[in-house]
């Protein structure tokens, strides 16, 4: 059986990151629960801006560019800035082909410093993934301040949601593997 291949991408602009906790959590998760593997990358190591096009972007940008477009399932994490995503994240989002993400399975995070950001996944991820016509997991893990503790979710509700998600997904991409095989 073919393995599905999954890239993380954390919006974090530094270190350590509730947006790359939540993203590696929901990996952990997809790991443990159907084996699949996940490459995560941070806006972080691309530097404080992403290159004005494609054409002038750096090896490292590519690189992340590449693993995007050439993934099976993507999990996108951003931190909430001003009650939407991180601008770096979108700008990366801005090089990738319009075509590349068509039925691409994504499932959206996002970490905000409270609940009253919480509808940043339906008022402005699904649409940003819904203009690539990816196919956005139906429910999406938002987390606050108060999940975590010392970097490491401990909210039992939060990590149902996580579980719940990352079901969703793997059936998504089990049926996508035995179709294809």
């Amino acid at each position: 059986m073919k393995q599905p291949k999954i890239v993380g991408i954390s919006g974090n602009a530094r270190r350590p990151s509730k947006t790359r906790a939540l993203v590696c959590a929901v990996a952990e998760r997809i790991s443990q629960k159907h084996g699949f593997a996940v490459d995560i990358f941070d806006l972080v190591d691309l530097g404080p801006s992403v290159e004005p096009t494609r054409e002038e972007a750096s090896k490292e940008t590519t690189r992340v560019l590449e693993a995007i477009e050439g993934a099976d399932a993507l999990i996108i994490g951003t931190p909430v800035y001003k009650g939407a995503y991180a601008g770096l994240l979108k700008h990366l989002f801005d090089l990738i082909d319009p075509s590349a993400l068509k039925d691409r399975p994504v499932l959206l995070t996002a970490v905000g410093g409270g609940q009253r950001h919480s509808l940043i996944i339906e008022h402005h991820l699904r649409p940003l993934f819904g203009f690539f016509e990816a196919l956005t997991i139906p429910t999406g893990i938002y987390a606050s301040e108060g999940d975590f503790t010392n970097g490491t979710i401990t909210d039992p509700a939060l990590s149902d949601r996580i579980d719940h998600a990352v079901n969703q997904l793997g059936a998504i991409l089990i049926h996508e593997v035995f179709r294809t095989a």
